[in-house]
C-alpha cells in the first residue's frame, strides 16, 4: 500500500505543473518576430489566459482573441491571422462602451471601414 501511495504522489508532482499552471504572455517572450517560452528555442504553440486569451501558432498570434482590463471588464474583441488583424476588432472602454475609432474591419492588417 505505501508503494502504490508514493507511486500515486511521485505521478502527481510530475503531471500536476501541466494541468494547474497555464501560459500567461508574462511567460512569452517575443524575438525577430516570433513569440517563445522564456528560456525555450522552439515558437510557442498553443493557448495562452489572464488578461489576454488566446492562441498561437509557430510562434505567432493566431485566431480570435479576447482581452480583459484588470477590472475584469471587456477591453476587446478581435481575430489575428499570422500577426495581422483579420475581421472585426471592437475595442471597449473601462465602463463597457465600445470605442468607435479603434473599432472596424481590417483585412490583412489594415482596416478596410469602420
Amino acid at each position: 500500500m505505501r508503494k502504490l501511495s508514493l507511486t500515486l504522489l511521485t505521478c502527481l508532482l510530475f503531471l500536476l505543473p501541466n494541468v494547474v499552471l497555464s501560459e500567461t504572455m508574462n511567460s512569452l517572450e517575443i524575438r525577430e518576430g516570433f513569440y517563445y517560452k522564456k528560456f525555450s528555442d522552439v515558437p510557442f504553440s498553443g493557448e495562452i489566459t489572464g488578461l489576454s486569451k488566446g492562441t498561437f501558432k509557430n510562434g505567432k498570434i493566431d485566431g480570435n482573441w479576447i482581452g480583459y482590463y484588470d477590472n475584469g471588464q471587456l477591453n476587446y474583441k478581435t481575430t489575428f491571422n499570422k500577426l495581422k488583424m483579420e475581421g472585426a476588432w471592437v475595442d471597449y472602454n473601462k465602463d463597457g462602451t465600445v470605442v468607435k475609432r479603434f473599432t472596424g474591419i481590417f483585412k490583412n492588417g489594415k482596416k478596410i471601414s469602420d
